[in-house]
């Protein structure tokens, strides 16, 4: 994995399993890739964490890879689980629950 997040210009190959990481009282998130017109970030939710309602600066997508729990975008909620891909408009008020140890990227488009 990058040390630092960086603007690449040659490709990229990272092995995210390895790159997965629990905090028992938090939220890990490791900066994957920024680059002109998307960041991409791996997060990492310990059962029991949550995520309060906060609205999207830009544009982004959540891409869940392992465990389930639940977005919330607007006033809809989601049974994520690995697979589940949501995308939100810039603005969308929207918060995430893991009910399991929880694993997903967030790409914001800039």
């Amino acid at each position: 994995m990058p040390k630092k997040a960086t603007r690449l210009t040659k490709p990229l190959s990272l092995d995210l399993e390895a790159a997965v990481e629990f905090a028992a009282d938090g939220i890990v998130s490791k900066t994957l890739l920024v680059q002109p017109g998307a960041n991409v970030s791996l997060f990492c939710m310990a059962a029991g964490q949550s995520m309060s309602e906060h609205a999207a600066s830009c544009p982004a997508a959540i891409h869940v890879l392992k465990g389930s729990g639940a977005v919330r975008l607007g006033r809809k909620s989601h049974k994520a689980r690995p697979g589940s891909w949501y995308y939100m408009p810039k603005g969308l008020l929207h918060a995430l629950r893991a009910d399991e140890d929880f694993v997903f990227l967030l790409t914001l488009f800039r």
